[in-house]
């Protein structure tokens, strides 16, 4: 049974809306982005949803479950490592924000964010400066498989 604004073709890895419509253009490159992230962190795909929402909806939640009141561009929510399951929840407002502020092309403001949370679920953490920097490498990795990908 395929549901909609589910993909299908990879059991495991899905894409939702919340409260607005958008369809993510690249579904096929970011399945193969994560399988890419998989293997190289030794770990199988349980279950991921990716969340796409605006801003007062992701607002909500980073009030209600971390406590904060500011805007953010994603959530993660880490179930389990192996197999990995989380979901990650996007705002899409903040990311067309944040292209424009950084001169970026939207999908690909859009691939990292998702690639970030990904990141997020397979442990990594972006709470000191080296971290940082250790995530944004990983981050520039997955975005250089995506483009060969493409």
């Amino acid at each position: 049974m395929t549901m909609p604004g589910v993909n299908s073709e990879y059991s495991g890895f899905f894409f939702f809306s919340e409260e607005i419509e958008f369809k993510f253009q690249r579904e096929k490159d970011m399945i193969s982005c994560l399988n890419c992230m998989l293997t190289d962190h030794g770990s199988s795909l349980g279950c991921i949803n990716v969340v796409f929402c605006a801003d007062e909806y992701l607002a909500q939640l980073n009030k209600i479950h971390l406590g904060h009141d500011y805007y953010t561009d994603i959530l993660s929510f880490p179930m389990t490592e192996d197999p990995l399951s989380g979901d990650l929840f996007i705002s899409i407002d903040r990311v067309r924000d944040n292209a424009v502020k950084m001169s970026s092309v939207f999908d690909e403001e859009l691939s990292r964010v998702i690639i970030h949370g990904i990141l997020h679920l397979l442990g990594y953490q972006d709470d000191s400066k080296e971290k940082i920097k250790e995530m944004s490498a990983m981050e520039d990795k997955y975005l250089r498989f995506l483009v060969r990908s493409s």
